[in-house]
C-alpha cells in the first residue's frame, strides 16, 4: 500500500483521474489531508463511501503516534517522542520565538554520520523517513498545540542530505499553497556536509537556507569530531556552500558547537574567521548539549564570549544560540534514547 500523505497534489489528481473521479475530488482528498490533518478516511465526509473505500483499500493514512511530550518550565519548549506506523520512534521539537512557533523535525530514524557529540547516531542508522512522516510531525504538533507552525528546521535526528529525495517532496509539499503553504525563506536544512548532494541541491531552485554543521576551524578538529570529514574536507565542503550562495542568492548559515578544550581556543576562532572570511554567511555558535554517553563538555560562558568577540572583530557574522530546553532531553537523540534503554 501506498501513504496518501507523501503524495502530492498531482499524483492525487492523477490518480482519481484514473478512478474516473472528477477533476476536483483531488482538491478535497489533498485538504482533508494537508489542511484538516485527517487521521483515517472516514473522516473526509465530503467523499463519497466507495471513494473513502476504495482509497482505503489503495493507501494508509496512519498518523504518527505521541508517545510522549516534555515541556520546559523555563521556556515552554515541547519536545515530542513520536512512533512511527512500524513502532520505531523519532524525535521534533517545537520552539516558541517572536516571530513564530518553530519546529524542528527528524529526517531520519537514528543516524549513520557518527558525530561524537550527537546522541542520535549512537545506535547508527535504522531506515529513512518518507514526505509524510515529515510532514506529519508538524501535522501532529499544529494539532497539539492549536497553533500554526511558521518556521521548519530539518536538523533533529538524523541527516537530511542522506534522505534526499523525501527531503526534496518534504519542501515542494510543505510550501505547497494547497497545503501548509510555508514560505521555503521560513525553512532550514542542515547538513554535517554531503558535498554532492549539496550541490544537487543548488540546482533545485528552492529558497531554503543551507545550514552547514562544521564545528571545526581545521579538517584535523573535524575529523575528530566528524566522521565525515574523511569524505570531504573543508575546501571541498566552502566550495558547496559557495556554489549554494551563488545559485540561489541565500546565504549559508555555518553551526559551530563549541566543545570545552576540543574547538573553543581564541587559536581556533582566529583560524575560523580566516577561514569563512569571504562566505558571506552567519556563524551560528551552539554551546554543545552534554551528552552523557560522550565525554564532551559546553565551553564556558567567558571562552563563548571570547569566541564571540573574535568573529566579529574579523567582521564574521555571529549569532549565539538561544539555549531552549535544557531542563528537559534537549539534544538530538537524547529523549528517544532514554525510553529505549527504559
Amino acid at each position: 500500500m501506498r501513504e496518501l500523505r507523501a503524495m502530492t497534489l498531482k499524483e492525487t489528481g492523477d490518480i482519481l483521474k484514473e478512478w474516473g473521479e472528477p477533476s476536483f475530488r483531488a482538491g478535497q482528498v489533498y485538504e482533508w489531508v494537508h489542511r484538516k490533518k485527517a487521521v483515517s478516511f472516514d473522516a473526509m465526509t465530503n467523499l463519497s463511501i466507495q471513494l473513502r473505500g476504495k482509497l482505503k483499500e489503495e493507501f494508509y493514512l496512519t498518523p504518527l503516534r505521541k508517545v510522549t511530550v516534555q515541556i520546559s518550565k523555563l521556556d515552554d519548549t515541547h519536545k515530542y517522542l513520536f512512533e512511527l506506523p512500524d513502532g520505531n520512534r523519532i524525535e521534533s521539537v517545537m520552539m516558541r520565538y517572536h516571530h513564530g512557533n518553530s519546529v524542528c523535525i527528524s529526517s531520519q530514524v537514528g543516524c549513520r554520520m557518527g558525530c561524537r557529540f550527537c546522541a542520535s547516531t549512537i545506535d547508527g542508522l535504522v531506515r529513512n523517513l518518507t514526505a509524510g512522516e515529515m510532514l506529519d510531525q508538524i501535522y501532529r504538533i499544529e494539532e497539539d498545540i492549536g497553533e500554526r507552525v511558521s518556521n521548519i528546521v530539518v536538523m533533529g535526528s538524523g541527516e537530511p542530505m542522506d534522505n534526499y529525495e523525501n527531503l526534496i517532496r518534504f519542501i515542494h509539499m510543505v510550501s505547497d499553497e494547497n497545503g501548509l503553504n510555508i514560505s521555503q525563506r521560513n525553512i532550514t536544512v542542515s547538513t554535517c556536509g554531503i558535498v554532492p548532494n549539496m550541490i544537487r541541491l543548488s540546482e533545485e531552485g528552492l529558497q531554503i537556507t543551507l545550514a552547514l554543521s562544521l564545528h571545526a576551524p581545521n579538517d584535523k578538529i573535524r575529523k575528530e569530531l566528524m566522521p565525515v570529514a574523511n569524505s570531504y574536507t573543508i575546501e571541498e565542503i566552502l566550495s558547496a556552500c559557495s556554489t549554494y550562495f551563488t545559485k540561489t542568492g541565500r546565504r549559508v548559515t555555518f553551526e559551530y558547537s563549541l566543545v570545552s578544550g576540543v574547538n573553543d581556543s581564541r587559536e581556533n576562532a582566529e583560524e575560523l574567521s580566516h577561514l569563512l572570511k569571504h562566505m558571506h554567511g552567519l556563524v551560528n555558535l551552539i554551546p554543545v548539549n552534554p551528552v552523557e554517553e560522550r565525554n564532551f563538555r559546553e565551553s564556558a560562558p567567558g571562552a563563548v564570549g571570547i569566541f564571540r568577540d573574535c568573529l566579529e572583530k574579523n567582521g564574521i557574522n555571529v549569532t549565539i544560540r538561544r539555549e531552549l530546553g535544557r531542563d528537559i532531553d534537549g539534544a538530538c537523540g537524547q529523549l528517544r534514547r532514554h525510553y529505549k534503554e527504559s
